[in-house]
C-alpha cells in the first residue's frame, strides 16, 4: 500500500514540473543576413524548383530535398546557437517602380525567430528532427477573416496568424499607415488599436526609428504525431485558452511557439512612389500586391537535449537566447552561406518576378489556380536595362504541371463547445528589460546600438473589454502592441538565470520599436552589411 502511494505521488509530482505555470521565452538571433536566396522550398516543392524566391535562414543542409536529417549534418548554421541547424524561410519582397513597371529586389535586414514557452498545463517539448511547419496561406489575396484583429486562439474566433507592422517616426500616427476607411478589398487594413500594425501592405512609408517595414508570422505549437512529421496540412494546430493555460488536444504534443519577424527596408524608397492614395508598390515574391499572402516555413533541425534543457531552464528574453544558462556547444559565430540551387537572377532591376509569377490580389485578380514553376516557354521581353534571368536549373518536364500544394497550408483548428461565454481580454502590464553585462559574440554586441535612439513608450491601447456576467473571468491572449525605450548593456552568457524577464503570454509583445505578438522584448540586431 505504501509504495502505491508514494508511485502516485511521484507520478504527481512528474505531471506538476511538467506544467509551466508562467510563460518564458528567448529570441534567437542570426550571425548574418541569411544563409542563402532563391526558389527552394524543400517541404511545398521537395527535390523541385518552388514557385517563388524566398529567404532563408539556418542550417548549410538546406536545399531543394532537405530532409530533417540532412539539417541535422550541418556543416554549419547561421543561427547563433550551437545545436540548432533547423531551416527557417519566407517569401522575398520586390518594388514596382511606378514609372518603368520594373521590379527590384527590397533589401532585405534583419530576421529574429522567438521561441516562446507557454503557459500551459502540458509538457513543452522539443521539436522532433524534420518536424515541418507552415504559417499563413500564401494563395490567399483576401484579408483575413478576423480583419485586422490579432487573434491566435481558435476558441475566439479566426485564427490570424499573419500580420504586418509599419512603425512611424516619433510614434506619429495622426496620418494612418493604413488608410483609415479601407474595407481590406482595395487596400489593407490597420488595426484601429494597435496603430503601427495591420493586415495587408499599408500604403505610407514605415519610418520609424530603427524600424522599417516587418512581417510577423505565428506559427501553431501543438504537433499531432498521428499526422506525421511532414504532413505540414494537418500536423498542427494553436493551442486554446483553459482557464488562462494554453494547452493543445489530448495527445498532441506541445511544442515552442516559433514567431518569426522579417525587417525589410522600404524606407529607402521613399519619394519613388505616391503615397496616402490607397496602392502602395510592395509585391511578395509569390506575385501577391496585397501583403495578405504573408507566410513563413519551419524544418526542424535542433538538437533535441539542447532544446529541452532551453524550454526548461531559459528565460532571457530580449536579452537572446544566446544567453541562456548551460548552452552545451557554445555559440556559432561565424558568417554561414551556401550557394542557391537555382541559378537565375533575383536581385537588382528586373523585367519580372523570378518564376515569372504575375501580379495578383485587388484589381490583378486572385492568385493563379495553379502554382507556375517558372519554365513556361514564354521568354522574358528584350528589355532596356536588365532583364531577369531563365534559372540554369529548372524542374523536368515531368514536374511541369504539379498538384496545387499550396492552397490549404493554415494549421487545423479544433474547438470546444460552445458552452461558455465571451471571455473578456486582460490587463496589459508595464513592461521591464532586464540589463546584464559582460560578453558576448559580436553579432550580439551590434544590438546595442539600435537600442538607444528608439522611440519613447506610447500609450496605444484601449480599455479591455468587460466580461459578461458569468462565475469567473477567465485569461484572453490580446495581441497588442506599445512601443518602449531602453538603453541596455551588453548582455554576456551567463550562467545565472536570476536576471531572466518574467513573462506572462497574456501581456503584450514590446519592442524598441513596435510590433504584435504579445511578448515583451526589445529589437536587437546581427551584423548588418
Amino acid at each position: 500500500m505504501k509504495s502505491t502511494f508514494v508511485a502516485a505521488a511521484a507520478l504527481l509530482a512528474g505531471a506538476a514540473s511538467a506544467a509551466k505555470d508562467e510563460g518564458t521565452f528567448a529570441v534567437l538571433r542570426f550571425t548574418n543576413k541569411q544563409l542563402t536566396r532563391g526558389r527552394m522550398d524543400p517541404i511545398l516543392f521537395p527535390g523541385e524548383t518552388s514557385t517563388h524566391v524566398h529567404n532563408i535562414m539556418g542550417g548549410s543542409g538546406f536545399s531543394t530535398s532537405a530532409t530533417g536529417k540532412d539539417l541535422m549534418e550541418s556543416k554549419c548554421s547561421n543561427a547563433m546557437i550551437k545545436g540548432d541547424n533547423s531551416a527557417y524561410w519566407f517569401p522575398s519582397l520586390y518594388f514596382q517602380d511606378p514609372k518603368s513597371g520594373k521590379f527590384e529586389d527590397v533589401e532585405f535586414d534583419y530576421f529574429n525567430a522567438y521561441y516562446f514557452f507557454e503557459k500551459t498545463h502540458d509538457e513543452i517539448k522539443p521539436f522532433p528532427a524534420g518536424l515541418q511547419i507552415v504559417a499563413g496561406d500564401a494563395m490567399t489575396r483576401t484579408m483575413p477573416k478576423a480583419g485586422a484583429k490579432p487573434n491566435l486562439d481558435p476558441s475566439k474566433g479566426p485564427v490570424n496568424a499573419a500580420r504586418m507592422t509599419c512603425p512611424r517616426a516619433n510614434n506619429d500616427y495622426t496620418v494612418p499607415s493604413w488608410d483609415a476607411k479601407s474595407d481590406g478589398t482595395t487596400a489593407g487594413v490597420g488595426d484601429p488599436i494597435t496603430k503601427n500594425e495591420g493586415v495587408g501592405f499599408p500604403d505610407r512609408t514605415c519610418d520609424g526609428t530603427f524600424s522599417p517595414l516587418r512581417a510577423d508570422v505565428h506559427f501553431p505549437s501543438c504537433y499531432n504525431p498521428e499526422a506525421g512529421l511532414t504532413d505540414f496540412k494537418n500536423n498542427m494546430a494553436y493551442p486554446e485558452d483553459n482557464d488562462g493555460y494554453l494547452d493543445c488536444p489530448k495527445g498532441w504534443i506541445h511544442v515552442p511557439h516559433l514567431f518569426y519577424e522579417a525587417y525589410w527596408n522600404t524606407n529607402k524608397f521613399q519619394g519613388r512612389w505616391t503615397e496616402g492614395e490607397g496602392k502602395q508598390p510592395f509585391v511578395f515574391s509569390n506575385g501577391d500586391v496585397t501583403g495578405y499572402s504573408s507566410h513563413a516555413d519551419f524544418m526542424a533541425g535542433w538538437d533535441e537535449k539542447l532544446l529541452k534543457h532551453i524550454i526548461d531552464t531559459c528565460n532571457a528574453g530580449t536579452l537572446g537566447m544566446d544567453n541562456c544558462p548551460g548552452l552545451f556547444y557554445g555559440l556559432n559565430k561565424d558568417d554561414c552561406t551556401i550557394e542557391s540551387e537555382i541559378d537565375e537572377k533575383t536581385t537588382g532591376k528586373l523585367d519580372k518576378l523570378p518564376g515569372n509569377n504575375p501580379l495578383s490580389g485587388f484589381s490583378y485578380g486572385d492568385a493563379p489556380s495553379m502554382p507556375n514553376k517558372g519554365d513556361d516557354d514564354e521568354k522574358p521581353s528584350k528589355p532596356s536595362a536588365e532583364p531577369s534571368a531563365e534559372p540554369s536549373v529548372k524542374p523536368s518536364a515531368t514536374n511541369s504541371a504539379p498538384e496545387d500544394k499550396s492552397t490549404a497550408v493554415e494549421a487545423p483548428q479544433y474547438t470546444k463547445p460552445a458552452d461558455k461565454p465571451e471571455e473578456p481580454t486582460v490587463a496589459i502590464p508595464k513592461p521591464t528589460v532586464p540589463i546584464v553585462s559582460g560578453v558576448v559574440s559580436d553579432a550580439a554586441a551590434e544590438a546595442t546600438s539600435a537600442l538607444t535612439n528608439a522611440p519613447k513608450p506610447t500609450e496605444i491601447f484601449g480599455k479591455p473589454d468587460q466580461p459578461k456576467k458569468c462565475k469567473s473571468t477567465r485569461v484572453h491572449t490580446v495581441w497588442n502592441t506599445v512601443t518602449v525605450t531602453q538603453t541596455a548593456s551588453v548582455p554576456a552568457q551567463t550562467e545565472d538565470a536570476a536576471a531572466a524577464p518574467a513573462y506572462k503570454r497574456d501581456h503584450v509583445r514590446r519592442h524598441a520599436h513596435q510590433h504584435g505578438s504579445g511578448y515583451s522584448h526589445v529589437r536587437r540586431r546581427s551584423h548588418r552589411h
